[in-house]
């Protein structure tokens, strides 16, 4: 894989040829308890997660508080059907004073810690805390007065292309290197919560790196780590997962986020999948040099006498592999034996 260049979030290094960056996104699973939010990026960090993500905005700077239309979530498969768009950001959000005790604590644990910053002024908070990067949501992803902001900043942006046109992704990339942004990670992401896999689509990932010329991955609104797991394997670098102290006790995003040991499985699990890709190999690695000796081998399987003809009953293919390769089985048929041979001997030429 053609590396694009590696750069770093904090101490991280993002590129084709290193480790998946592995992200825990809290949301708003703290349930409005900053307790629970920096428990949260404990179990976090415990799990072995890189980094931990909030999303940095008020009720009042994504929507207004009106009834009817759009709205309204009057979905029944909802999980916030019932609601309008400004309770639901109003239960979600994490408040602006949380942000920097989170940011403090995640220090202390050595993770990473980041946000997604829905207006301008969440930038200017977020820049006061020193975030090292910068993610754009997908339903933010044409809004170019914050990707201007975002890439002023001249920090890593990550950005998900979930519910976009190939236009509009080219055209955020465009604003985002336009406006200051040199290093860029798109995400594949399917706008659906909890996603499917079969709405994932995993194989547009090796197409956008190709396309966009940057590092890629995932952000991932599916259940387990199937998912993740293969789209390291077709190239993702960043894996971002939705993370709760446990589903049972519910938050905006629980039903579909994982819990501290699943977590750590995808930890795990991603960082194998990375490394079994290693490079196209045929032949006989060194650390499989002993193994030959459990191939198969020409052997004999009957005493046999000076003179005997090798039969089908006296010689066989068997393992272990310090005989005469089995190609030479057929050749062996019918000759003789120079010597007495012993049960449990390995034929070679010397004895035919």
């Amino acid at each position: 894989m053609e590396d694009q260049g590696v750069f770093y979030i904090d101490n991280f290094a993002i590129g084709a040829n290193n480790k998946p960056f592995i992200i825990a996104e809290m949301s708003g699973n703290h349930n409005q308890s900053l307790e629970r939010a920096l428990q949260i990026v404990k179990a976090a960090a415990a799990a072995g997660a890189h980094a931990i993500k909030l999303q940095t905005y008020t009720a009042d700077t994504i929507t207004i508080d009106h009834r009817g239309g759009l709205f309204e979530i009057t979905d029944p498969k909802s999980l916030w059907n019932g609601k309008n768009l400004y309770e639901l950001y109003q239960e979600a959000m994490t408040p602006y004073e949380w942000h920097k005790p989170i940011f403090e604590y995640a220090r202390e644990l050595g993770i990473i810690c980041f946000s997604t910053p829905f207006d301008e002024t969440a930038v200017d908070l977020l820049e006061e805390l020193g975030a090292p990067c910068y993610k754009i949501a997908s339903f933010e992803n044409i809004h170019h007065p914050l990707l201007k902001k975002v890439a002023a900043t001249s920090k890593p942006v990550i950005i998900s292309s979930g519910a976009s046109t190939l236009a509009d992704i080219e055209e955020s990339l465009k604003v985002l290197r336009e406006n200051g942004c040199k290093n860029i990670v798109l995400l594949k992401c399917t706008s659906n919560y909890p996603a499917t896999p079969e709405n994932t689509n995993l194989r547009t990932i090796p197409h956008m790196r190709e396309m966009f010329k940057c590092e890629v991955g995932l952000s991932d609104h599916t259940m387990g780590v199937g998912a993740a797991v293969g789209a390291v394997a077709l190239g993702a670098r960043v894996i971002e997962k939705h993370f709760c102290l446990s589903r049972a006790e519910g938050g905006v995003d629980s039903a579909f986020s994982l819990e501290p040991e699943e977590f750590k499985s995808l930890v795990i699990e991603t960082e194998r999948a990375f490394l079994a890709l290693g490079e196209v190999q045929y032949g006989v690695q060194e650390s499989e040099k002993k193994s030959l000796l459990h191939k198969r081998s020409i052997y004999v399987a009957k005493d046999i006498e000076k003179g005997e003809v090798f039969t089908t009953e006296n010689i066989r293919v068997i393992r272990p592999g310090d005989g005469l390769h089995p190609r030479n089985y057929e050749k062996l048929l019918g000759r003789v034996a120079k010597d007495d041979l012993k049960k449990g001997t390995p034929l070679s030429w010397e004895i035919v």
